[in-house]
């Protein structure tokens, strides 16, 4: 099971909120295609919000990216901002969508460009990768979840600040108890 730094353990669920505000209209029409093609015709002043709110600004990126090395991006996505790959090195792991090449020309004129791509596909691989993921957890599953969760509360150093490792279920359902909603044990 993928551990997710605390970075991409925060971002993670607003990200998919913003996605999901941008899904439908007042009237549940699902509106996303239009929206997003607003937000990538304001990719320049989206640049503003890429360091202090940079799912906002990802958002425009969602669908533009094929992911064909999960091994990458898998270790991706357990590290720090200090700590990610360079943007071109991160290039081999996916195939970029050639309406997204436009808009990544743009972010690469910002000094802190190089930095939020890398977060924008940390990103939305998470988000492809939970779609994918929606099925039911097996029962077998389960054992091995509390088992992991037994081991993160028996580990004195499990919280250790900016390098801490957030199991991503766990995260989850931090995030869903935090909205109001139960925890589900």
């Amino acid at each position: 099971m993928s551990k997710l730094s605390r970075y991409f353990a925060d971002l993670s669920p607003s990200y998919n909120a913003e996605l999901d505000d941008l899904r439908t209209d007042s009237e549940g029409n699902n509106v996303l295609k239009a929206r997003l093609a607003q937000k990538r015709a304001q990719i320049s002043p989206l640049l503003m919000m890429m360091q202090f709110a940079p799912e906002m600004a990802a958002v425009a990126f969602h669908g533009g990216f094929r992911f064909k090395d999960s091994k990458s991006l898998d270790s991706l996505v357990t590290r720090q901002p200090n700590k990610f790959p360079a943007w071109t090195a991160l290039q081999k792991a996916i195939i970029i969508e050639p309406w997204a090449q436009t808009l990544i020309d743009t972010v690469l004129t910002d000094p802190n460009g190089e930095s939020f791509l890398v977060t924008t596909v940390g990103l939305e691989y998470l988000n492809q990768r939970n779609h994918l993921r929606a099925a039911p957890v097996a029962e077998e599953h389960e054992d091995e979840h509390e088992s992991d969760q037994r081991e993160r509360e028996s580990d004195p150093h499990s919280d250790d600040g900016e390098n801490a490792e957030y199991d991503l279920d766990q995260a989850g359902a931090d995030w869903l108890t935090e909205q109001g909603f139960d925890r589900k044990e």
